[in-house]
């Protein structure tokens, strides 16, 4: 994990990088407003999380935040400042900062303020998308791609799709398949099930050569690489 400081008090500073260094932490640090922003937006995804002072030589914390969520970055930004104010706290929060913690602070909690900007960032990032080898779906804007390859699929085989990919390597048995797409008891003389798998292996499977979707015969379907 990579961070960036942004910090003017020199003492302050070098505490934080050593301490997050030896925490286990990859950072930079940037002396003034306008060096942590140019180091933030010419680095495309370098960093992870950003600790930000507010009262900075040239461009203020407030004005780099700003910057930074106008230009599309959504890395975590934590606040370290003085400034202990409640309109400080709402202005800091109304401009894009996940968190704001004031000055004198224990390195311990900055410590965990800042895993838990990081592990709460990562599960974000996952939720939005899933994955299976050279398969990926966007939750957000339902779509299915293969090997860079856009793949048109209905609400029910999206559908479809995600139930199998969120529990890849299970087999799964038609009456649970039923019950979670089509919301419906499982019907033994509906063949519904097998036209959808069928129709969704030539979607995603029978153009590629990695076989995804596999049938256990009398048991169900599953979602894995076959090795």
């Amino acid at each position: 994990m990579k961070l960036l400081i942004v910090e003017d008090e020199v003492k302050t500073g070098n505490f934080l990088k050593q301490g997050l260094t030896e925490s286990g932490f990859n950072v930079d640090l940037a002396r003034t407003g306008g060096d942590g922003l140019h180091l933030a937006l010419t680095q495309e995804g370098a960093y992870d999380l950003i600790i930000l002072d507010i009262m900075l030589p040239g461009v203020d914390g407030w004005r780099l935040l700003e910057a930074l969520r106008v230009s599309g970055h959504d890395m975590p930004v934590l606040f370290l400042t003085a400034r202990d104010q409640v309109e400080d706290k709402v202005k800091g929060i109304e401009l894009g900062a996940d968190d704001y913690l004031v000055k004198p602070f224990a390195f311990a909690e900055l410590l965990a303020r800042v895993r838990m900007l990081l592990r709460r960032n990562r599960i974000s990032a996952e939720s939005t998308s899933l994955s299976i080898a050279d398969l990926e779906l966007d939750l957000i804007r339902r779509r299915v791609t293969r090997d860079g390859q856009r793949i048109d699929l209905t609400a029910k085989e999206f559908a479809l799709m995600e139930l199998l990919i969120r529990r890849q390597g299970e087999v799964l048995p038609r009456s649970l398949i039923a019950s979670h797409v089509w919301d419906m008891n499982f019907d033994s003389d509906t063949n519904v099930i097998e036209v959808a798998i069928r129709r969704l292996r030539a979607k995603v499977d029978d153009p590629f050569d990695v076989k995804l979707i596999h049938t256990l015969r009398g048991m169900g379907y599953v979602l894995e690489v076959a090795v």
